[in-house]
């Protein structure tokens, strides 16, 4: 059951362009998860009471409330803000700072924004070309101090250049970074980039030519951030608070890895997708400018707000018009210069996630518009599109455009409320009909979801049934091959195993796994 209103601290607030100024009697009594006027209030509750519900056929739809779905999803706290008309009108909090625990989310409560530190990352980097600092098309080679990026063949002709990092085309490697245990060596940003000991990532190399293709890459940004460093000579946290988040007001912000004390006692903590909390709370990101930042949905709000602004020629706080326009403009197949961005729609986008958290950011440059979303779970996504959509509606945001469940998540619901049989059952029967958009990566996110859950044997039933429907899949039979493994069904896993071997000729696990299991494959 929803809770009402009654039982949080509702403050009335007066919000500007700038930022949130207290109503005298907020400033008396600070909101803890509450920041929105009456009339907004009313709206908020409209949207928790919006969520699409689930669709099964033959049964009558079934609403869920926003802690419900929360609850279905093991999510244990969320955040979030709403902007509309250049101006944040509500945020609100829901839930507790830990899986098991009984202190609450508040506004002031800190989240890992994972991936969304890129694009903030990149309203510095181009501050500082605004500034004269370096340019965004100049061979980055040329810019670094502590270490190269190795030269190859791919970059003969086409160079790695600031531009094509922030839009993801340079042509780099290293998608994404899962981060160090809190008690674990860190590696220096070097080692990172260099894959040494004790990093946890391979190299960060050029394998693409420069320039001809779009493919997402945290270790592009992890070059930015060492150019920055060696170019300015500060501590790359130092430079991105005099850069953007001191400019922006934006107090509950910080990219330190890790935190020092006083921060850290204010940060959620971090949430496997089986509702077990990520041990020491969070992982530590040396990777700062990719997925370090800690903040609240409502700094990231400035952010979206004052990139609106900037766009409109009202602000230049960080960035002049002329460049916040740039940065909007599509450089690559969906990247403009770090924000994804939706030509026509004046939106721009991101999302992140870190080990244990999720976040989303999604405005609209044109008419200020928009909401980030913060979870302290890696179930989060499963409920963002759903939430998301539930503020489009009540705001009547035209340029939002929404998606229809996909499928994964389709299925993924349906297990957690009607079980496994019912949702092997849907997505056998909407194979058979040629849904569109099935693929066998739905099946596999659910069969090790449960394997995380301790339920192998069903995980089994989950690949199985995946390899049916996917029989030329390798990737598949790999899969299975491991949940059997985990059951001790040895002679099945190797016959999985050797199944995705040949479909799959190139898949170095196979190899490695049968020569364990004492299968030799004769390669």
């Amino acid at each position: 059951m929803r809770r009402p209103l009654s039982r949080f601290a509702l403050v009335a607030v007066l919000f500007g362009s700038g930022g949130a100024a207290l109503a005298a009697e907020g400033a008396k009594k600070p909101a803890t998860q509450w920041l929105a006027s009456p009339a907004q209030a009313a709206r908020a509750a409209r949207v928790e009471a919006g969520l699409a519900p689930v669709v099964i056929e033959g049964e009558k739809p079934q609403s869920l409330t926003l802690p419900q779905w929360m609850a279905l999803y093991r999510i244990p706290g969320l955040s979030i803000a709403v902007f509309d008309k250049h101006a944040v009108v509500w945020a609100r909090t829901y839930g507790v700072k830990e899986a098991g625990g009984s202190e609450p989310v508040t506004l002031e409560t800190l989240f890992q924004a994972g991936s969304i530190s890129k694009p903030v990352t990149a309203l510095a980097a181009l501050h500082f070309v605004e500034a004269g600092k370096w340019s965004l098309d100049e061979n980055i080679n040329d810019r670094l101090r502590s270490w190269k990026l190795p030269e190859n063949d791919f970059t003969k002709e086409q160079k790695v250049t600031l531009r094509r990092l922030l839009s993801h085309s340079a042509g780099t490697t290293v998608h994404g970074f899962p981060g160090y245990a809190v008690d674990a060596p860190m590696p220096t940003l070097v080692q990172v980039l260099e894959g040494a000991a004790p990093a946890n990532t391979a190299p960060v190399r050029v394998d693409l030519v420069p320039g001809t293709k779009t493919r997402y890459s945290g270790g592009g940004t992890s070059i930015v951030q060492l150019m920055m460093v060696d170019q300015l000579q500060k501590p790359f946290p130092q430079l991105m608070s005099e850069a953007v988040l001191k400019p922006l007001g934006m107090t509950r912000s910080s990219y330190e890895q890790p935190l020092p004390p006083e921060l850290a006692a204010r940060t959620a903590s971090g949430t496997y997708s089986s509702g077990k909390s990520v041990a020491g709370r969070w992982h530590v990101y040396p990777e700062m400018a990719a997925a370090g930042l800690w903040t609240t949905p409502s700094d990231l709000a400035r952010v979206a707000l004052e990139v609106s602004n900037a766009k409109a020629g009202k602000s230049k706080r960080v960035l002049s018009q002329a460049m916040t326009k740039q940065m909007l403009t599509q450089q690559s197949e969906s990247f403009g210069l770090g924000f994804q961005v939706e030509p026509g729609t004046g939106g721009f986008r991101h999302g992140g996630s870190d080990e244990g958290f999720q976040a989303a950011f999604m405005a609209f440059s044109d008419t200020g518009s928009g909401v980030v979303v913060m979870a302290n779970s890696d179930n989060g996504f499963l409920l963002f599109d759903r939430l998301i959509a539930s503020v489009a509606s009540e705001y009547a945001w035209t340029a939002f455009k929404a998606e229809p469940v996909p499928p994964s998540a389709q299925v993924d619901v349906l297990m957690r409320l009607k079980g496994i049989d019912t949702a092997l059952a849907w997505y056998t029967a909407q194979h058979r009909e040629n849904m569109k958009g099935l693929e066998s990566g739905h099946l596999n996110q659910l069969g090790y979801r449960l394997l995380s859950d301790g339920k192998g044997a069903d995980a089994v039933r989950v690949f199985e049934t995946n390899v049916k429907l996917f029989p030329t899949d390798a990737n598949a039979y790999d899969s299975l091959g491991e949940a059997q493994l985990q059951l001790g069904r040895k002679q099945e896993a190797i016959a999985s195993y050797k199944k995705s071997l040949a479909l799959d000729a190139g898949n170095a696990n196979a190899v490695k796994v049968l020569e364990k299991l004492g299968a030799p494959t004769g390669k």
